[in-house]
């Protein structure tokens, strides 16, 4: 893969994507399998007037290891110094990058009951700092081919043309190719995902009605303030960002404990590196209180358990299927993706700023109108080329999704 090409990417990131201020710290989170193009996007990151990039690494394996071999106690301990770093960012916000590039199922033999535990114990310390963070700093999440990762994807490929086409599969997926201009690109997405958004918020619609052959028979409420939010945001100090490259979404936070029937995935969720496939999560009276999985059911139980939230929905979202990301016809195997590709939920924490007037809430009024509260948010995709939503507003009903597509 051309080394311009991943600078072109590399370039789109930080100055479109976390939108790097002059004399900001930027923080990358990224396995040590992809070093050279972290190497590329800290060259890209200091051009673009980055103060510090400052990369912390990670890999499969190593956590693996720790998590065969280390006590419960030890594993939840979050180190003083860690909790000094934790409170040094919440206090000077920088941007923050994270490159998913992993083996889509490379942990599957992780304790997925330790690891529950460790997230539950480190819950309440991490949550303040996240809280005190939470819509005033820039944030990405975009992807860099794996070698495990592209295999996975490309399976009857040789290991280099795996990786060279999910590159190309990336670049495609977030509009950066060797003529046109990336920035200006999503200048132009952006501004188009605004209108469909401003059409949405139009409606107010009270509740959500979503019905496909799969098995997915599903109504959700909305809270009165719930906005539709799509493409990239701004800081509350008022520096615009685009949080996911790719992105097709328009989603919205749901009121908590509003929700009945069941869901059924449509394609197979990553969770913690272990694949879980063929799933269903059924709801009464806003929580999931049953579910099963033809594989990786033990991911699903400690993805739900992790805490009350978990079994309580964070966000709705709608892709159509004849979508830039839907049509390559790819399973990626990654959220990031596949969330792209199809309607999707999730799973545990609700967005607070798709709630009107959220800039002067305080948390005790989010928990009041309804924005769901977890240690997780993990979207799973339910979409289908037959999936149809409606929209119910004072009883009257708008088709929303025909046949897998908008019908606005």
């Amino acid at each position: 893969m051309k080394k311009s090409m991943q600078r072109k990417y590399a370039r789109l990131l930080v100055r479109m994507g976390v939108n790097i201020q002059k004399g900001q710290t930027l923080i990358v989170r990224a396995d040590t399998e992809i070093y050279p193009f972290v190497e590329i996007l800290a060259d890209e990151a200091y051009k673009a007037g980055a103060g510090d990039v400052q990369i912390e690494w990670s890999n499969q394996t190593l956590t693996t290891l720790a998590y065969r071999h280390r006590t419960l106690t030890s594993l939840s301990r979050v180190a003083p110094w860690k909790e000094a770093k934790l409170k040094e960012e919440a206090e000077t916000l920088p941007a923050m990058i994270r490159i998913c590039s992993e083996d889509p199922d490379g942990m599957k033999n992780l304790n997925q009951d330790k690891a529950k535990k460790v997230r539950q114990r480190q819950y309440p310390i991490l949550k303040p700092y996240r809280e005190q963070m939470e819509n005033r700093y820039q944030w990405l999440v975009a992807a860099v081919p794996g070698k495990a990762w592209a295999k996975k994807v490309f399976p009857g490929e040789r290991t280099s043309t795996a990786v060279e086409k999910l590159w190309n599969a990336i670049f495609e997926a977030c509009l950066v190719t060797e003529e046109n201009d990336p920035i200006a690109a999503w200048q132009e997405k952006n501004a188009l995902m605004a209108q469909k958004c401003e059409q949405l918020n139009s409606y107010r619609f009270d509740y959500l009605e979503y019905k496909n052959g799969l098995g997915t028979d599903f109504r959700c409420t909305l809270m009165p303030q719930s906005l539709w939010c799509a493409g990239g945001e701004k800081t509350l100090g008022g520096t615009f960002f685009n949080p996911n490259m790719p992105t097709e979404e328009v989603f919205t936070t749901p009121k908590k404990g509003c929700c009945d029937g069941k869901l059924v995935a449509s394609m197979p969720l990553s969770y913690q590196g272990t694949l879980i496939k063929d799933f269903w999560i059924a709801y009464k009276d806003g929580k999931a209180v049953e579910w099963d999985a033809k594989e990786g059911k033990a991911a699903l139980d400690s993805m739900l358990g992790s805490d009350e939230g978990a079994l309580m929905l964070g966000e709705l979202a709608l892709v159509p299927a004849d979508s830039p990301i839907s049509n390559q016809n790819l399973l990626y195997y990654n959220t990031l993706f596949d969330e792209n590709a199809s309607c999707h939920v999730a799973a545990g924490r609700g967005y607070s700023n798709c709630v009107e007037g959220f800039e002067n809430m305080t948390k005790e009024q989010f928990d009041e109108l309804g924005v769901n509260d977890s240690l997780i948010h993990v979207d799973f995709m339910i979409g289908t080329p037959d999936m149809s939503i409606v929209g119910y507003k004072d009883g009257v009903a708008t088709q929303i999704f025909k046949d897998g597509n908008w019908a606005l």
